[in-house]
């Protein structure tokens, strides 16, 4: 009888354990948490935006971002941005190219409101190989989210394919809209222009995008984020059409972010634990 009494506190812990174990691979597999995903997008794009808005100042244009959009991109419409100056790189010297979208909000062509400064500053002609760039923000504001920090762009020459390839280094911050969190991010990529380089249109151009990053999502999770498949841009579209990277926020799964096959659209999908999630990119 005594041995009979004792098993049944063995069972008991036996089925307690089971039980454990049970629930905790549940919750593993509910992991549903894209936060740091998306977050890690939004700083990729949003500086990669900058970018694209440095080069166009360069050569006294502003059209593919004004809402008084021209097709024919001649000059700079100043509905949006005050470029200065707003003439072509044609010397040698030191350079700085402030773009000023105004105090109050302004909407731009590819749906974004913005306001703010940004400033670029170089020695050399802007597209020279070896020059350097940097920029930074002076109240700058993208759909409310204030962008901050530093980037760093070097023209590293053209590569075997004859296309344009620049090193990028982000020291940078995001405030978050409506108290919606900070973004930190710090990233080193390499981005290779392989079309449209040599038009005078920038309606053509696309851009691959490879590296690593790391940081902080807007609820203070940090990670690290790798890409694994070139994130295609086209200047056209208002997100990254294609491309994949891994990311991995401390204490959790690593996620596989999916930005499509092509199609100019705001759909991407993050994999967790082998479950698809699709999100709507900002």
């Amino acid at each position: 009888m005594k041995s009979k009494n004792l098993l049944k506190p063995l069972m008991a812990v036996a089925v307690i354990g089971l039980l454990f174990t049970a629930c905790k691979k549940k919750n593993d597999a509910i992991d549903t948490d894209t936060s740091a995903a998306a977050d890690n997008a939004l700083a990729e794009g949003t500086y990669n935006d900058v970018h694209n808005i440095a080069d166009q100042a360069s050569t006294g244009s502003l059209a593919s971002y004004d809402a008084t959009y021209s097709s024919n991109e001649k000059g700079l419409l100043s509905a949006c941005a005050t470029v200065t100056p707003v003439i072509p790189d044609t010397t040698a010297g030191a350079h700085t190219i402030t773009v000023n979208f105004g105090t109050t909000n302004c909407l731009c062509s590819d749906g974004r409101y913005r306001r703010g400064i940004i400033n670029i500053s170089y020695s050399g002609r802007y597209r020279d190989s070896a020059s350097t760039h940097t920029i930074t923000f002076t109240n700058y504001f993208v759909n409310d989210n204030q962008v901050m920090g530093t980037k760093t762009v070097t023209n590293m020459g053209r590569n075997a394919a004859g296309h344009s390839v620049f090193n990028i280094n982000v020291n940078g911050t995001i405030i978050k809209a409506n108290g919606g969190g900070t973004i930190t991010w710090t990233s080193q990529r390499q981005r290779e222009w392989i079309q449209g380089e040599g038009t005078l249109s920038w309606l053509d151009d696309v851009y691959l995008v490879t590296g690593s990053a790391s940081g902080t999502n807007a609820h203070g999770t940090s990670f690290t984020a790798q890409i694994t498949s070139a994130l295609e841009r086209k200047v056209i579209c208002r997100q990254f059409v294609s491309g994949t990277f891994t990311l991995t926020p401390s204490g959790k799964a690593t996620r596989t972010f999916d930005f499509g096959n092509g199609a100019c659209d705001d759909i991407a999908t993050v994999t967790i634990n082998g479950n698809v999630y699709t999100i709507t990119l900002p």
